[in-house]
């Protein structure tokens, strides 16, 4: 198993419920395990019934939980365009609260989940604490914009770059002209901007390395489920995501006496066998229906029982 293990899929398919089996399954054999909700509709803590918040929460021994704060990835990206509009300010160019809000949506783009989303990702990527990183992430459409956002914020801060160093060479070429060829230059200093570009690059390859981080898609036996799944492995292929794993859930093992069930239970076997069809190079797991909502330890342990092994 990667170090990092991303969790993804429609909206209502389990990906929360598996997530947090998985690590369960991990914590148990030992390893120091975080498992991190980028879903702006944060329902981890409901899972583990324990309260979860935006810093690392002990669930059991060697499993932790957190759910990224959305404003921490708007403050954080802000602060740059910030000390940006400072800096224009120092060099006689006054940017009122609606400009820098302006320089900082046109800069930066996305929204606050997918920015509170990488931020997460970011930060535990780079942390050495934990053994495994799993990443409850949010449905399809935000964790496609997820992926794309490195190279949507590159764009974008190398635009703001570029500004800054336009206005850096006119103030020290007007203090040469004052002052002489010994007029003291602006030093660069620490470059945040840098930083965040090299960070953002950093969780781009990680993404991408199949020795550190696998996807595994989490969907249901239903026909739309199926084909929305498909569709995102495909889109996670063009990312070159390492996709490793199909994870069905709720589906029916025993129906029983039920016709309707038995109805139910042959439309999904025939949804399963049309994933793997048309996935044949990827692993399937199925996770049998639990009958209700998956909440607590002990629920969990069910659900982790249908996932592979760990290592």
């Amino acid at each position: 198993m990667t170090r990092f293990v991303l969790y993804g899929g429609k909206g209502g398919v389990g990906k929360t419920t598996v997530a947090a089996a998985s690590g369960l399954r991990l914590a148990e054999a030992d390893r120091e395990t975080l498992v991190v909700s980028t879903d702006p509709a944060h329902s981890l803590g409901d899972a583990v019934e324990t309260t979860v918040g935006g810093e690392p929460t002990e669930i059991r021994d060697h499993l932790w939980g957190v759910e990224v704060d959305p404003q921490a990835g708007i403050d954080r990206y802000r602060s740059l365009f910030e000390g940006l509009a400072a800096e224009f300010s120092d060099a006689g160019i006054r940017l009122d609260e609606d400009e820098v809000a302006e320089l900082f949506t046109s800069g930066v783009m996305p929204g606050s989940d997918e920015l509170a989303a990488i931020e997460g990702l970011a930060t535990y990527v780079e942390s050495d604490r934990w053994d495994r990183v799993v990443f409850d992430t949010a449905p399809t459409g935000h964790t496609l914009r997820l992926l794309d956002l490195p190279s949507v914020l590159d764009r974008g801060v190398a635009t703001a770059m570029d500004l800054r160093d336009q206005v850096r060479r006119k103030v020290n070429t007007a203090r040469t002209m004052m002052f002489g060829p010994m007029a003291g230059r602006r030093d660069d200093g620490p470059d945040d901007f840098t930083a965040m570009r090299e960070r953002m690059e950093r969780v781009g390859r990680v993404l991408r390395d199949p020795e550190q981080t696998e996807f595994r898609v989490v969907t249901i036996p239903e026909t739309m489920a199926v084909r929305e799944s498909e569709r995102l492995v495909g889109k996670l292929r063009e990312f070159e995501v390492p996709v490793t794993t199909l994870v069905v859930n709720k589906v029916i093992e025993d129906a029983g006496d039920c016709e309707r069930c038995h109805a139910k239970q042959a439309d999904q076997e025939e949804a399963i066998a049309t994933l793997r069809d048309a996935l044949p190079d990827l692993d399937v797991w199925t996770i049998p229906d639990q009958s209700g909502e998956v909440t607590g330890l002990d629920a969990l342990e069910r659900v982790a029982d249908s996932l592979g092994a760990v290592e």
